[in-house]
């Protein structure tokens, strides 16, 4: 028990950095210029205005 109290301790100062690298990992994905991805992004934007036809 002792072991993971110690190992805690040690990961807890890291939660912001793992954070901050998920984040920017998600920014990367989101903005990769991508021929599919920007299709399938401007496709999702379109949503809202699909009914108003």
């Amino acid at each position: 028990m002792e072991f993971f109290s110690a190992l805690a301790d040690f990961l807890r100062p890291l939660w912001g950095l793992w954070l901050m690298i998920f984040f920017v990992g998600i920014l990367a994905w989101a903005l990769w210029p991508s021929k599919k991805r920007k299709q399938e992004m401007d496709d999702h934007a379109r949503i809202p205005f699909k009914d108003q036809d």
